[in-house]
């Protein structure tokens, strides 16, 4: 069964580290405007709205989740998870 996620945009360029996008010279007509990397992610929370769990737009390697979630997890002695602030 595939999984199904929501995808948000609201990813903060102007917060973020890094972020580069694909250019015309980069020959890859297909991914021109889009993010080819993001360091330091961070995340506008206004355009969040209620979502707990999610993906930025653009940039779909991680997977966010709220402050709620995050609880919820380490309550319940999760283990694998590495959470980093966004």
């Amino acid at each position: 069964m595939a999984s199904e996620h929501q995808v948000i945009r609201c990813i903060d360029d102007a917060r973020c580290e890094e972020v580069l996008y694909w250019l015309p010279e980069d020959e890859r007509p297909d991914e021109v405007g889009n993010y080819r990397n993001v360091s330091g992610l961070k995340v506008d929370p206004a355009k969040i709205g209620g979502a707990h769990i999610f993906r930025p737009w653009g940039w779909l390697v991680v997977l966010i989740v709220s402050e709620r979630v995050k609880q919820a997890l380490e309550d319940e002695g999760v283990t694998g998870i590495q959470f980093v602030e966004v």
